[in-house]
């Protein structure tokens, strides 16, 4: 059978590792070629670009701040001259700060902006250009939160960057149907990856406790949803946020529980 993405070429922010190194290699398994964005973690870039060619296909690591205009046009440029046009995006780059808004200061809002919204805004206009300039369409799925249904105190940054993600998700949608380019978000749950695994002395079992399908979540989970949104499968969905996130943020707070 013919992988779903075959001869699709892809760009993920963020890749060197977590989340952002699953959809890599998802895609690949799907059967894409990757280029691998990374801002700081060249070697963890370098072992995402080793995995995903193990897969049989084409990766390039590309680095640069995706908050920047001219770091995000030298990235996708050398990403093109290595594996050519790129039709698939994956915004998922993203920092947070762990602090209450009263104590967060002006300096680190900004760094969480800059990455998260600002990024996914430069990386959307730079593909969407390329891809309306062909006429060939093309797939753009960002990465939201659970943080865009509930609140997540002592993340005000990020859970304010994350709604605004699904909301630019929406308005780039509709923008963007007419070049036959769909937009889409995908809200993780909670994710097992190096990062969380510090949050807490047993975070999958702290997090499986409280999610209804009774596990946490693997960085392969959000590639899967990736790569169908990314795919002809989901050729009539645009603007749409998939949560992946085993029930947990449609759980309610339920009092007649045992």
């Amino acid at each position: 059978m013919t992988p779903p993405l075959e001869g699709k070429r892809a760009l993920v922010t963020g890749a060197s590792k977590g989340v952002g190194k699953g959809i890599a290699i998802e895609l690949a398994r799907a059967g894409c070629d990757v280029a691998i964005n990374y801002n700081s973690d060249a070697e963890g870039a370098a072992e995402t670009v080793r995995v995903v060619r193990e897969t049989g296909r084409q990766a390039t690591a590309v680095g640069g701040h995706v908050g920047r205009g001219a770091d995000v046009e030298r990235m996708f440029a050398e990403a093109e001259t290595a594996l050519g046009p790129i039709d698939i995006l994956v915004n998922n780059a993203g920092v947070q700060t762990w602090k209450a808004l009263l104590d967060l200061t002006e300096q680190e809002w900004d760094r969480v902006m800059d990455t998260n919204l600002k990024g996914c805004f430069l990386c959307t206009k730079r593909a969407a250009s390329a891809m309306a300039a062909r006429g060939t369409g093309g797939a753009i799925i960002n990465i939201g939160s659970g943080c865009n249904k509930v609140a997540f105190p002592h993340l005000v940054d990020y859970t304010a960057s994350k709604g605004g993600i699904e909301q630019f998700t929406k308005v780039a949608a509709v923008e963007l149907g007419r070049h036959a380019i769909r937009v889409n978000c995908v809200a993780p749950g909670a994710v097992e990856i190096e990062r969380t695994k510090l949050e807490s002395g047993d975070y999958a079992n702290t997090w499986a406790g409280l999610t209804p399908l009774g596990r946490v979540g693997l960085p392969a989970d959000i590639g899967h949803a990736v790569v169908f949104l990314a795919g002809p499968q989901a050729a009539f969905i645009t603007g749409q946020t998939i949560w992946v996130d085993g029930g947990l943020f449609a759980k309610p707070h339920w009092p007649y529980e045992t």
